[in-house]
């Protein structure tokens, strides 16, 4: 009776009401055979703290980042997450923040989403972006809308060096529209011009590029950029916003349009989601940009407000105008967001960028004297890197857990067909203690023959 709000007196008064007097009678044209005759065979039930102490017995067994040195990236980081990020974020007018669809009762939520367009602005170097979307397969998704709508053009070339998990998640948006994609391969790990520019048309809608790319590497793009544009095409990049404290900005190298994964911005891995998905593009483009955009104002007595300027789904304008039926934007995750970079700034940002990649680079080195392990990847890595494991990657993967050691994500697991490739990702958080210690499980997974 604990979950249901119905007494007796109630649900005899709703009987009576459709006429009958009870509810075998309810359930008399059910024929009899296809009635269960016993009861449920559902154990008695648990007090309150039986419960939560066989939840947490069971959460215990959950071997994650924050009770294992993780080295796991392919789009999901194990970065530090600062305390006040959490306090803040957990304030009632955040945690609570919905849709701010009246700006005289929520200038509040406005002014944060509006400071984080800002700030993804300045990160990507972009004139514009939007309040946010789910995460970064949806923003790329919604990228290649925006560049079809655009062009009128219906390919999309990108590489395999874009995560595979946010092309799967585009392909299967766009697979009743008529979309072509073209993929470029990536044998050595780099986007080169001479794989990639081949493949381009004036019927390419936009040429799609990651940076740094999915297997870490740090491509020179500013040539591929030109002949994309040569062709009329849009260029979209996926760019991961914590490599924005070392590297030059998208819009400097000429990006039309940015996407990326806000997940390392003061938000934890949490097993998946939810995430963040960010999203920015020049002003020739504003008016095609998916979701929402917050904009400042002033009312009539000459005081500062904020609005939403721009809302181009379709529950709010005419179907045909609309650009996306987007839902809405992930108002808390960006405001976690908002508090991080705010907390952080371009000094910290960069000094982040530095210490990955100088982990990263420390590993790789330690990483190259174990015997059977390869690197098949030349060129700069910021913090992630390709390893080829001797024997199942998907083992090792088992093998170091065992040893307190998230090692990496296995190729296999983001859909492509090599069993030994492990993508190996460092932030701030590792340890040169934590390094050595892989290496240590690496050696020894060597010497017991990869098994």
């Amino acid at each position: 009776m604990r979950y249901i709000p119905n007494t007796p007196d109630d649900r005899s008064a709703m009987l009576r009401d459709i006429g009958v007097s009870s509810l075998e009678e309810l359930l008399a044209p059910i024929p009899a055979d296809l009635r269960l005759k016993r009861p449920l065979d559902i154990a008695d039930g648990k007090s309150e703290w039986d419960v939560r102490r066989e939840v947490m017995e069971l959460a215990a067994m959950n071997q994650s980042a924050m009770n294992r040195a993780c080295f796991m990236g392919a789009g999901s980081y194990d970065h530090y997450v600062p305390a006040a990020v959490d306090a803040l974020g957990m304030r009632s007018e955040f945690v609570t923040a919905y849709t701010p669809y009246q700006p005289e009762v929520a200038q509040g939520t406005l002014q944060v989403i509006y400071e984080f367009q800002s700030m993804i602005c300045e990160l990507y170097d972009m004139p514009a972006a939007n309040a946010s979307l789910y995460d970064c397969g949806t923003a790329l998704s919604e990228a290649i809308s925006m560049a079809r709508a655009h062009t009128k053009r219906s390919r999309i070339v990108w590489s395999e060096a874009v995560n595979p998990a946010y092309r799967r998640v585009a392909e299967t948006n766009s697979v009743a529209q008529g979309v072509k994609f073209d993929c470029a391969r990536c044998p050595d790990g780099h986007q080169s011009h001479e794989a990639i520019s081949m493949l381009l048309g004036d019927d390419v809608a936009a040429l799609v590029v990651q940076y740094p790319n999915f297997f870490g590497v740090i491509d020179d793009l500013r040539k591929l950029v030109a002949s994309a544009h040569a062709n009329g095409s849009l260029v979209i990049f996926v760019t991961d916003p914590m490599a924005m404290g070392v590297l030059m900005s998208p819009g400097k190298l000429g990006a039309d349009i940015v996407v990326g994964e806000g997940q390392p911005l003061g938000n934890y891995m949490s097993f998946g989601g939810p995430y963040l998905g960010l999203f920015a593009a020049t002003n020739e483009l504003v008016r095609l940009m998916p979701g929402r955009i917050v904009g400042v104002t002033k009312d009539v007595d000459g005081r500062r407000g904020y609005v939403l300027t721009l809302q181009t789904r379709e529950q709010h304008i005419r179907r045909d105008k609309a650009t996306s039926n987007v839902c809405t934007n992930q108002g808390l995750i960006a405001a976690r967001a908002t508090f991080y970079l705010s907390m952080l700034g371009p000094q910290g940002l960069r000094e982040i960028g530095e210490t990955s990649a100088r982990l990263t680079r420390y590993m790789q080195l330690a990483m190259s004297k174990v015997p059977g392990f390869h690197q098949p990847h030349k060129g700069p890595h910021l913090r992630e890197f390709l390893m080829s494991v001797p024997g199942s990657a998907e083992e090792f993967v088992i093998f170091m857990a065992a040893r307190g050691i998230l090692a990496g994500v296995p190729l296999t697991r983001m859909g492509l067909n090599d069993e030994r490739g492990l993508l190996v990702a460092l932030t701030e958080k590792r340890s040169v203690e934590e390094i050595d210690s892989y290496v240590q499980g690496a050696t020894e997974w060597t010497q017991g023959g990869g098994k």
